[in-house]
């Protein structure tokens, strides 16, 4: 019974944070829509760097922290057993905290790049890629990857909770956050070239952004996903090689 109840408040706390998140990213499309219709595209001022950076960051909880609940119900499971052996271990949401702080990291870095990506006239004001050209290379390039022996290593680590934990088990707050930092780490490592893509459905396109989000979820979690996600870089490398043609 306690166990059910500890993964329930797991779940739910994971839960939340995503809901959270995704409020956050419908409010700021919304906000972005709206001030490109009356002023335009803005400079970029500090203020503008950061808030870009603050929605990245935000998008990506709302899309990867869903993707981490087989790994963190697991920390928690082996937590709880500690806990009841008189031996606890750091608290799930230190794990987690490492997981996010990996993602920020990545955010800073996808920051960059849409800033880079703006200075050379590639994005529209609603960060859709402006170039058929560009659309089609970030679609070929990340079916490329999907089929990439890097890609495979880091989905191994992502798709294995109890390998993972096993091979990494660190004691104590900073060894915890290190396992978080870690899973994250092998999870851009699985995930980065796809989140490219956001560039050409649009980065505040909701719609796209979550089918991104699913396609991420199913290839970590369901059976065989990691054989769907080749096919879907065969099928990413076709579109890409068609919009070429056209």
């Amino acid at each position: 019974m306690r166990r059910h109840r500890d993964d329930l408040a797991v779940l739910a706390g994971l839960g939340g944070i995503t809901v959270a998140a995704w409020v956050y990213m419908v409010v700021a499309a919304r906000r972005m829509s709206m001030r490109d219709a009356m002023f335009g595209v803005r400079p970029w001022t500090a203020t503008e760097f950061g808030l870009t950076l603050a929605t990245w960051a935000v998008m990506m909880v709302a899309m990867m922290v869903p993707t981490a609940a087989p790994m963190t119900l697991l920390y928690a499971a082996v937590a709880r057993k500690a806990a009841a052996e008189r031996n606890p271990v750091a608290r799930t949401f230190v794990f987690v905290t490492g997981y996010i702080a990996m993602w920020t990291i990545f955010s800073l870095v996808a920051t960059i790049a849409q800033h880079a990506l703006d200075q050379a006239a590639l994005l529209s004001p609603m960060l859709v890629s402006r170039s058929a050209l560009f659309g089609a290379a970030l679609l070929i390039a990340a079916g490329l990857y999907q089929l990439t022996p890097l890609k495979n290593a880091c989905l191994r680590n992502c798709r294995a909770p109890a390998h993972f934990l096993s091979r990494y088990w660190r004691t104590g707050n900073f060894g915890a956050f290190r396992m978080g930092l870690r899973l994250g780490a092998y999870c851009v490592g699985c995930c980065w070239i796809l989140m490219g893509l956001l560039f050409v459905g649009g980065v505040m396109n909701l719609l796209w952004t979550a089918v991104i989000a699913i396609f991420v979820l199913l290839e970590k979690t369901i059976p065989f996903g990691d054989v769907s996600g080749r096919f879907a870089g065969a099928a990413m490398i076709l579109v890409g090689a068609l919009s070429l043609a056209l």
